[in-house]
């Protein structure tokens, strides 16, 4: 274990925004140290988001982002040789985090042609409540209904 619990980082806000949870989704977005490549993608994202929804792109990302992030996950927990996925609740930093990941990750695997295209894609379905990253998230409940049993087990 560690000695000491490692001091938080505080990260700035975004130029065009003024948001820190902008800049948390573009530092997750980025792919080798390119961070002005990353905040392009996401500036062009959310106007091709304003453009479909005709609506403010950064209030339909944070919406889309609250649609996603989870309320409960499973954790494994072992007790006597046998295992359990024990339902936890997330904790609140934990969610946004779990949520950005989802959303770039099922981006990343949507099929149009640009990075940008399929974020917007994604951020246009997620505020809707529907698409992939939503559906990893009802899973996620899911399986944490589904184990309910185990919750006595918590740590």
């Amino acid at each position: 274990m560690r000695k000491a619990k490692p001091k938080k980082r505080y990260i700035l806000p975004d130029p065009k925004f003024g948001d820190t949870l902008v800049t948390k989704f573009v530092n997750y977005l980025m792919v080798d140290g390119k961070k002005s490549v990353a905040y392009g993608i996401f500036y062009d994202a959310l106007s091709l988001v304003e453009e479909k929804t005709k609506e403010n792109g950064l209030e339909v990302w944070k919406k889309a982002l609250a649609n996603i992030s989870p309320a409960v996950e499973v954790k494994s927990r072992r007790v006597g040789g046998a295992t359990f996925q024990v339902p936890l609740e997330v904790r609140p930093e934990r969610k946004v985090s779990l949520g950005i990941k989802w959303m770039i990750t099922f981006s990343r695997k949507r099929g149009e042609k640009t990075m940008m295209e399929r974020l917007a894609g994604e951020i246009v379905a997620a505020s809707k409540g529907e698409g992939a990253a939503i559906k990893k998230k009802d899973d996620t409940h899911r399986m944490a209904e589904a184990n309910k049993a185990f919750s006595h087990f918590r740590f």
